[in-house]
């Protein structure tokens, strides 16, 4: 197919939120203890909240710049482009992007929502994350219906309140939670522990899909101090690697058959061989560690409940059957520094030259549509709107050019340490 014809929805793109973001959403009694928005005086925006301050690292809102400008050097509203934080820029930049729906991550709260469940005042933490939940479904993704899919954080800290929101949002219509890789990590039980039933139970009755991100854990790849940062970077979709093994192996899956997981910006190349590791580990040593999956292998359990997810993986799309083709979903990572966007449409293009046509739409909307049980056509949008080519027509003249934003608040060095990253890191 060609780039121009494709149907695009990205499951893993990312928001960075605005600084009014609680307004009108936070109940009266809580407002001054809401997270805020400072600028220090080094011109850095920041969040705080709880005693904590949390900038917003370059890394993570990078599109439209150039790649010298790359970097962990905290960032201002000023330096980074509106579409990552406005909803109505972000639509235009999805429009000249090709890119029809998008899923968004959370940025300052952490993917699991994590800052919210260090709150020692557990009634203001819920507060706090229902009104961010009530920003993202109703404003970020109620402003332009067909265009968001809606997503929630969770209540880490408490599995039976964590239920309830997930009944409550859903009745909004938010079909994706956002969880951690590992709660084990973060000091709660882990997935083997009962704890979290009252939660599976939930996101199986409502339909929710579990979005795992990978860094949601807290913890990062590292292998030492003083490893440079490519190693971290390459390794990062070991930790989506752990979780799904985790996961897989837990009695989650055989108590609650009608749960799902998506394995978010985990990549999928190396599924094949995860695959084929889980059902030789079944064969050679089931029969002594107790595991029990009926007449089926563990890879066909693995496909019934879990979504891969991707941004340029050619390996992965050369071995999309040995996969599963219902099981791969696009991502394109706005405005994180692995995305391609704004020409993400041809990226994928060039990997996938040769897919069939009906094999590559399951992967860039129709996979994204049934499991997150979302409906892109609405308010009159139809296939043929739709498109890479309709939706660029509609941005017209909207400036996607490659510019530096950089103020020349830090002096840019070359090169850090894994260390010195993870001392700063907040997903």
């Amino acid at each position: 197919m060609n780039a121009e014809d494709l149907i695009m929805i990205s499951v893993d793109d990312h928001v960075v939120e605005p600084p009014n973001l609680f307004d009108g959403h936070i109940p009266a009694k809580y407002k001054d203890s809401a997270p805020k928005v400072i600028t220090k005086r080094d011109g850095s925006d920041v969040w705080t909240f709880n005693g904590s301050t949390i900038p917003n690292i370059g890394l993570n809102a990078v599109a439209g710049r150039p790649k010298e400008e790359y970097g962990i050097e905290p960032t201002a509203f000023d330096e980074i482009r509106p579409g990552t934080y406005d909803i109505h820029e972000r639509i235009k930049d999805m429009n000249a992007g090709g890119i029809l729906a998008s899923m968004n991550f959370p940025s300052f709260p952490g993917f699991s929502g994590r800052l919210f469940a260090a709150a020692e005042d557990k009634e203001l933490a819920l507060a706090v994350l229902r009104a961010y939940n009530d920003w993202h479904i109703d404003e970020w993704a109620g402003t332009y219906p067909g265009r968001i899919i809606p997503m929630a954080l969770p209540v880490l800290w408490d599995a039976e309140e964590c239920a309830r929101e997930v009944r409550r949002v859903a009745k909004k219509g938010c079909r994706s939670l956002t969880f951690t890789e590992n709660p084990a990590t973060l000091g709660y039980p882990s997935f083997h522990n009962a704890y979290w039933d009252p939660l599976w139970k939930a996101v199986s009755d409502e339909g929710v899909v579990v979005s795992i991100h990978l860094g949601s854990s807290g913890r990062l790849s590292v292998t030492a101090p003083d490893a440079p940062i490519d190693v971290m970077i390459t390794l990062q979709p070991m930790n989506i690697c752990q979780a799904a093994a985790d996961l897989l192996w837990s009695r989650v899956l055989k108590t609650f058959p009608d749960i799902r997981f998506a394995l978010s910006e985990g990549g999928t190349g190396w599924i094949p061989y995860f695959l084929d590791r889980i059902d030789r580990t079944y064969d050679m040593h089931h029969l002594w560690t107790g595991q029990d999956f009926g007449d089926r292998l563990p890879s066909e359990v693995f496909r019934e409940h879990f979504l891969t997810c991707f941004i340029s993986d050619p390996v992965g799309v050369q071995l999309r059957h040995m996969i599963g083709i219902d099981n791969i979903a696009w991502e394109c990572d706005y405005p994180h520094s692995d995305s391609s966007w704004p020409h993400a449409p041809e990226e994928l293009a060039a990997v996938a030259a040769g897919v069939p046509a009906d094999e590559l739409n399951k992967i860039t909307y129709e996979n994204a549509m049934r499991w997150y049980s979302f409906d892109p056509f609405v308010n009159g949008r139809t296939r043929q709107t739709a498109t890479v080519g309709a939706l660029r027509a509609e941005a017209g003249d909207h400036d996607v050019s490659i510019r530096s934003r950089d103020k020349g608040r830090f002096t840019k060095s070359v090169g850090i340490e894994m260390g010195k990253l993870a001392e700063q890191a907040t997903a």
